[in-house]
């Protein structure tokens, strides 16, 4: 199989869920004759948790590279200088994008006119009215992929309707491995976890994991809690961080649920909090193929979830998870009680969902596929330069 040369732009600090995919997949297509050289940016500091982690995998020789665009602010016009040189050294088959800045700087820099470009969408976050500009920003840019890549049929049509011609719109799910958390589901693991966050043994853990941001919308969980506390011993972990945190701490202190909730800020991995979940919340207003959801699935913990985004394209009500409207306190607060006062219930889901994660989101399936739409652009591409 003929070598092809991936070159990932990503804008990254921490381990996020797309930067674990992006990472998972470099490793993992290797074996099928793919290398990516992974380029991110950075301004004022040496290192970050993101990039001292691809400098080990590619120690480890799970990536090709790590090429590091330094800037001095935001969207630093000698950025577009530097990722052109940088192409023409590497010289990469395909030219993958995550995420608004990724997109806009490729597209400004003029880089499609070296390689295909593949463009990765995955949904939009509502923090303010900057970022409200930047997602309008992101659809100009998007207009000139070869293919954009997103994560579920509604954010497929949205794209459609702001002008990506739907034939280069494809949907990929993301996707975990079924041994996912294995470790923290250990009952000597999970035991000292709890005895490390003061959860005593009978008490009920409700886990909810995500960046602390509107569309998560926590507020709607914390008052279905409230509901709940007093018919069980309940205790609730929110794991992340972000623009929400204040408003969260202020409505726990509000609904008094400050014994009963434990905000762990950014964690490297939310592995050992599904150790010891009983159930798993999704709140969301708004989501693509959330990667909060697969690990819940993959760790027997049964969830919880809107109906909203992806979201129903992984589970199915009464199957494989509960499904409920968003926004709705009473409806979540009563399908987290049927989960833990009807344990055939919970079992017979953890199940089935657990089986799709092997069925349908096992990481070796995504890696083929994405290989084959870069592999199908790489030589659509070629074909064209030579005629």
């Amino acid at each position: 199989m003929t070598p092809l040369r991936l070159l990932a732009i990503v804008e990254a600090t921490s381990i996020t869920g797309p930067a674990k995919n992006l990472l998972d997949f470099a490793r993992r297509a290797t074996e099928q004759n793919v290398f990516t050289t992974i380029v991110t940016f950075l301004r004022g500091e040496p290192e970050n948790q993101f990039t001292e982690t691809v400098r080990h995998a590619a120690a480890r020789h799970e990536v090709l590279a790590l090429e590091v665009v330094p800037e001095r602010r935001p969207f630093d016009l000698r950025t577009l200088r530097s990722l052109r040189a940088l192409v023409a050294r590497v010289r990469p088959d395909v030219i993958q994008t995550h995420a608004v800045k990724s997109h806009f700087l490729a597209r400004s820099a003029g880089l499609p006119g070296h390689a295909p470009w593949v463009a990765f969408h995955h949904g939009y976050t509502w923090p303010s009215v900057k970022a409200s500009a930047y997602n309008q920003l992101d659809r100009w840019s998007l207009r000139a992929a070869d293919r954009v890549l997103t994560v579920c049929a509604p954010f497929r049509d949205e794209l459609a309707r702001f002008g990506v011609r739907s034939d280069r719109i494809g949907i990929v799910h993301n996707a975990i491995p079924p041994d996912w958390g294995a470790r923290a589901r250990r009952p000597e693991e999970a035991a000292a976890l709890r005895a490390r966050t003061g959860i005593a043994p009978d008490t009920k853990v409700v886990l909810i994991v995500g960046r602390l941001s509107r569309e998560k919308d926590h507020l709607t969980l914390l008052e279905a809690v409230g509901r709940l506390r007093s018919a069980f011993a309940l205790h609730l972990i929110i794991v992340g961080d972000g623009p929400e945190r204040s408003r969260i701490e202020d409505r726990v202190r509000r609904l008094g649920l400050g014994a009963s909730v434990t905000l762990t800020g950014h964690q490297s991995s939310a592995e050992p909090w599904y150790g010891i979940a009983d159930v798993a919340v999704l709140s969301s207003l708004s989501e693509g193929s959330p990667n909060a959801l697969l690990e819940a699935m993959a760790t027997n913990v049964p969830v919880v979830a809107t109906a909203v985004g992806g979201v129903p394209e992984i589970v199915a009500d009464g199957e494989s998870g509960l499904l409920i409207k968003p926004g709705d306190p009473a409806g979540m607060s009563a399908a987290i009680a049927r989960l833990l006062t009807e344990p055939d219930l919970a079992e017979r889901l953890k199940k089935q969902s657990h089986q799709l994660i092997l069925d349908r989101h096992a990481p070796e399936a995504r890696t083929r596929k994405l290989v084959s739409i870069y592999r199908s652009v790489a030589d659509a591409f070629s074909r064209s330069q030579s005629s």
